[in-house]
């Protein structure tokens, strides 16, 4: 079963919230969940002042920082929308309950949290392998509409670059398609 499928059978609280809207912030405990009905997050971390962008979530995802959700620690990250978003909202209290009761729910977890460990290994192989020309070109094959939906600034931050950068490389990369 899909995270928005999920939101419907357990009722779950439905939020609508504006572009640039930090639902987290760095520091604090996270004691939400989020599954995305319609938009775009992203989760991010400071680094000396400079934001890096550690990953995208779009429609049907469900998002959190998930280490200080789990742990009830403070995260590391801020959670903030890219575009204005309709959210379900899955509290700590809820999901313990359902992590408890539900061995439905329990499985699609376990799975997501399979699929989000596979995202971040992959994440980081290419940090430690590719070029950031490289990763630029593997986003535009694999993930075009990542690159219309997300702002240049918030995709410099993900691939390692700045904005500049990016800038530069788009245009070798046109250049070199035509």
């Amino acid at each position: 079963m899909d995270a928005i499928k999920w939101a419907a059978l357990f009722g779950l609280e439905s939020i609508t919230v504006p572009a640039r809207t930090q639902l987290l912030l760095e520091g604090s405990i996270a004691r939400k969940m989020y599954i995305i009905e319609k938009g775009a997050l992203r989760i991010w971390l400071n680094k000396d002042g400079s934001e890096i962008t550690s990953q995208f979530f779009f429609e049907g995802k469900l998002v959190a920082s998930l280490e200080s959700f789990l742990s009830l620690q403070p995260s590391s990250f801020c959670l903030e929308t890219l575009e204005e978003c309709k959210l379900y909202v899955l509290d700590k209290m809820t999901f313990d309950e359902l992590m408890k009761n539900d061995s439905d729910f329990r499985e699609w977890f376990q799975e997501y949290i399979l699929d989000r460990f596979l995202y971040y290994s992959k994440h980081v192989l290419s940090f430690l392998r590719d070029k950031p020309e490289e990763r630029y070109i593997h986003l535009l094959r694999t993930n075009p509409e990542l690159l219309k939906r997300v702002p240049q600034q918030d995709l410099a931050t993900y691939i390692g670059i700045t904005p500049v950068s990016l800038s530069r490389i788009r245009n070798r990369v046109a250049k070199s398609e035509k």
